[in-house]
């Protein structure tokens, strides 16, 4: 007997959301949003002047030569992704796993999609010499592989690639007449940035990579939409509108309505300028989702599962593969079942890897750090505030119950 997916759990309808901060708005920008409330048209498509001359900022400080003629912006990367997909055509290449909102992009688009294995240093990057044998196989097979999707700084599984896999891996897409789309929404949140070293692909292939960045994932609340994509300065088709990659993007968002909102633009555009109070609390909120991932990875590998050292983000990817004796016991069988026993267990969202690419019997899953934070705004404020949050008693009591959810299934 076929059985009913339960609520909210449907192929399209469940899309594990992007792990949050868990903090307060900022006064800065709340007070922006409050005062723009009273307009009433949104931003034309791809956003305006204001807007697009502020992340055309973000950029340039990044070492990314970068003009407003260059940037679109829209209401949260999936529009965005959605409209980059369409632009260039063609069939996509992920690593494997990827972000779990990717993959319905393309099939939303009817568009072929091929997982590409990671190595095992670091996801988010396909292994170069997988990428070339799979773009081999698609052509052999009658394919059109045209565009390559990954992420330096990956959810889900929190690591950052180093820059020679970086360039090796974009080197090898190019050859292959591949367009990157690289999504640095998670640069800003490393938990060590003065030892870890993030290299854009557009860096060093300036003529074919398009960078997505949605603002969410460091700079604004995560409810507020707005993402932004920066489109190589240099590329030779850029002269043509009809070629224009970022002119076909427009158009695909002016025919979903896919604008920013008006109020919501000038908190944008005050973010990407990057004041004080914003970096001050991007760098700072980092820091303690770092911490809170650090605690949280030395559980899994207590309770003798496996995850890569967290380097950035919000979450932790963890195998619980060597526990499948245990879970098998509890009826935990695949990662379907594995994200409804933790979620359960732990009254916190915790995502199967399947959501994210991985085979189903992968015993793979993506915890949110923000579950250690605390159970209201008090304590979450207390622990971002706190020189070392894991010392706290709610804190340290949430990863204690943690580990004992790991602890239960050896």
């Amino acid at each position: 007997m076929r059985q009913t997916a339960p609520e909210g759990r449907g192929p399209v309808r469940y899309g594990p959301p992007a792990p949050d901060t868990g903090l307060p708005v900022l006064p800065g920008l709340a007070g922006l949003l409050a005062a723009a409330a009273g307009r009433t048209a949104a931003e034309p498509p791809g956003g305006g002047p204001v807007l697009r001359e502020a992340a055309a900022g973000y950029w340039w400080r990044r070492g990314l030569r970068t003009h407003p003629e260059d940037v679109v912006a829209a209401p949260g990367a999936p529009a965005l992704l959605l409209a980059l997909i369409a632009a260039h055509g063609g069939d996509l290449l992920l690593p494997r796993p990827c972000p779990a909102w990717w993959t319905p992009q393309a099939r939303l688009l009817g568009r072929p999609a091929y997982h590409v294995p990671t190595p095992a240093e670091a996801g988010g990057v396909p292994d170069p010499y997988a990428l070339l044998e799979t773009v081999r196989r698609i052509r052999a097979e009658g394919g059109d592989p045209r565009v390559v999707l990954l992420s330096v700084a990956d959810d889900p599984t929190a690591t950052v690639a180093a820059p020679e896999l970086v360039r090796e891996a974009c080197e090898a897409a190019v050859a292959e007449g591949l367009h990157v789309i690289s999504d640095e929404t998670w640069r800003d949140t490393l938990h060590h940035p003065g030892d870890t070293v993030l290299l854009s692909p557009a860096e060093m292939c300036p003529d074919d990579v398009t960078v997505l960045a949605d603002l969410g994932g460091a700079l604004t609340p995560a409810a507020w939409p707005c993402a932004v994509a920066r489109f190589p300065p240099t590329d030779p088709s850029r002269a043509d509108r009809w070629t224009d990659p970022r002119a076909r993007v427009l158009d695909v968002l002016t025919v979903l309505g896919a604008l920013v909102p008006g109020p919501v633009a000038p908190a944008m555009a005050h973010a990407l300028d990057e004041p004080e109070d914003v970096t001050a609390r991007a760098r700072r909120a980092a820091a303690v989702h770092g911490l809170l991932a650090g605690a949280a990875h030395h559980a899994v590998l207590a309770a003798g599962a496996l995850a890569r050292p967290p380097q950035a983000g919000r979450h932790l990817y963890a195998d619980l593969g060597p526990l499948r004796a245990g879970l098998a016991a509890r009826g935990v069988t695949d990662s379907l079942e594995l994200e409804s026993h933790l979620t359960a267990r732990l009254g916190a969202q915790a995502t199967g890897g399947h959501r994210f690419g991985d085979e189903l019997g992968a015993l793979r899953v993506r915890f949110g750090t923000g579950m250690f934070l605390g159970a209201n705004e008090e304590e979450r404020a207390e622990a971002l505030g706190a020189p070392d949050p894991v010392e706290l008693p709610h804190v340290a009591r949430a990863l204690e119950d943690f580990g004992g959810a790991l602890e239960e299934l050896r």
